[in-house]
Order: structure tokens, then C-alpha cells, then sequence
């Protein structure tokens, strides 16, 4: 998907278009995260629909829950939803960087091979 480290550097317009495209794949992550958060939260945890969400915002960002769980299943929903959302962010934020990193270090590896 990303070109190889001696092929040129990709053109400008092209790079813009693959970060948007990354973009988008982080906002389909960010928001599959959101729905089953605030789909469990809904269930589990008896929230009305944007309490859920509200909740599950929180947690996925990793501000900590809004609301009290008080039953055993909301409990348990929360506990692995919490888990799920640091590695879903932290995805999400990998995901995002990923063409932007891969610039920067094809742009110093030509840099390297124009010194030799």
C-alpha cells in the first residue's frame, strides 16, 4: 500500500488523499467503538441513548466513566469496554499517523541516499 523506500516520494496531492483515506478509517473505527459501547451501555446499564453515549465517549477517550454502574452485567459490560477502548484509541491513533510517519522517515531515507 505505501511505496517502497526507493521509489520516489509520493506527490503531495496524493499524499493529502492518503491521509484522508486513513482518516476515514480511523473515523469507521472511532465510531464501530462508539456504537457498541453505547449499545452495551444502553443494555446492560439501563442509560437512556445519549447517557450511553456520553458514556461510552468518555470511556473510549479514556476520561473515565460518567455514570454509576450498579448492576453486575453493567459492571462487567464497563470492565471489558474500558479494555477494548484503550486498544480501539490507541488503534485508532496508529491508523491516523500511519501515512504521515511513513512520509517523514521515506523522506529521510532519500535524503540519506542522496548523501551517498
Amino acid at each position: 500500500m505505501f511505496e517502497h523506500k526507493r521509489n520516489k516520494l509520493l506527490p503531495f496531492s496524493l499524499f493529502i488523499r492518503r491521509v484522508i483515506t486513513y482518516f476515514i478509517y480511523s473515523l469507521i473505527l472511532i465510531s464501530i467503538a462508539l456504537l457498541i459501547g453505547t449499545s452495551g451501555y444502553y443494555y446492560f446499564a439501563d442509560l437512556l441513548w445519549i447517557d450511553a453515549f456520553y458514556n461510552a465517549s468518555m470511556i473510549l477517550t479514556g476520561m473515565g466513566p460518567a455514570a454509576e454502574m450498579t448492576s453486575d452485567s453493567a459492571k462487567l459490560f464497563s470492565s471489558f469496554y474500558a479494555l477494548f477502548s484503550g486498544i480501539a484509541f490507541l488503534s485508532t491513533i496508529a491508523i491516523f499517523f500511519a501515512p504521515i510517519a511513513h512520509r517523514i522517515l521515506h523522506t529521510f531515507h532519500i535524503e540519506n541516499n542522496e548523501s551517498n
